[in-house]
């Protein structure tokens, strides 16, 4: 059977959605109604998800189709980690430079 955590797998790219970082880049690139649109698409997968979970155990096909999320789920959580990191690079990227252009440097840096 599949196990109970796909919904925590939403939960946590829901999570991964309102970083600040992956925020700023959406407003940067013109995908906050996108990133918006999103968060409200997998909070309602969520939600049918906790009860498709709770049904699994009493039907076969529920659990097929939960199994074949979970691998489509996983997939989408690694596209998203992917922006998340690309935000993060950019965001310290942006604060590298304005620690150069003001001239400070904290101990360590070179």
């Amino acid at each position: 059977m599949v196990d109970i955590l796909l919904s925590a797998l939403v939960s946590s790219m829901v999570g991964n959605l309102n970083t600040s970082a992956l925020q700023e880049l959406g407003i940067a690139l013109g995908l906050r109604d996108e990133l918006d649109n999103l968060e409200s698409t997998l909070s309602t997968i969520q939600a049918v998800l906790q009860d498709a979970e709770e049904k699994q155990w009493k039907s076969k096909p529920i659990s097929n189709w939960l199994r074949n999320l979970k691998e489509g789920a996983y997939d989408a959580d690694d596209v998203l980690d992917e922006f998340v990191t690309e935000a993060l690079i950019q965001e310290a990227e942006k604060e590298k430079g304005l620690k150069s252009q003001t001239g400070i440097h904290f101990y360590g840096e070179i």
